[in-house]
């Protein structure tokens, strides 16, 4: 059996890693997307907490302006009450949207893995090139010997 050129070795290793990253790369995609959902959900809860914030203030300031200019309980104390009411909604929106964002995890699995890869690679590549310097005696590698 033939022994493989060093640049056949070195070939097929780099072969070997880019099927290796395209692996990884999906590996990535499987574990973010449901983790970018629950980011999305939870950015868009906050998105509806700040709008209801919004429109809340702009209540209050409606109802100050008619307490100012009416001095009567009944037609700012709606608008209050209203405003009030927004303002706990949008509170609760945004502690939902919280615990929402905090979920998300970063891809544990495909760092693991693309670590191990690395490792495996850079093994690899030192057995590579032990194999490339290593003396050759009828297609056989010899181990070198200590002088003495």
């Amino acid at each position: 059996m033939a022994t493989p050129k060093v640049g056949d070795i070195i070939k097929d290793i780099s072969d070997d890693v880019k099927l290796l990253i395209r692996d990884e790369v999906e590996l990535a995609k499987a574990e973010l997307i449901p983790s970018a959902k629950q980011a999305g959900l939870g950015a868009g809860l906050f998105g509806a907490a700040g709008y209801f914030a919004i429109t809340a203030m702009l209540l209050l300031f409606f109802a100050a302006a008619y307490g100012i200019a009416a001095a009567g309980l009944p037609v700012w104390a709606g608008f209050v009450i209203v405003g009030g009411a927004l303002l706990v909604l949008a509170a609760i929106l945004a502690l939902i949207g919280k615990t929402r964002v905090d979920k998300v995890t970063p891809p544990e699995r495909t760092i693991a893995t693309a670590t191990e890869t690395i490792d495996d690679v850079k093994t690899a590549a030192k057995n590579a090139l032990a194999a490339a310097k290593a003396p050759q005696i009828e297609g056989k590698v010899v181990e070198q010997r200590a002088l003495r």
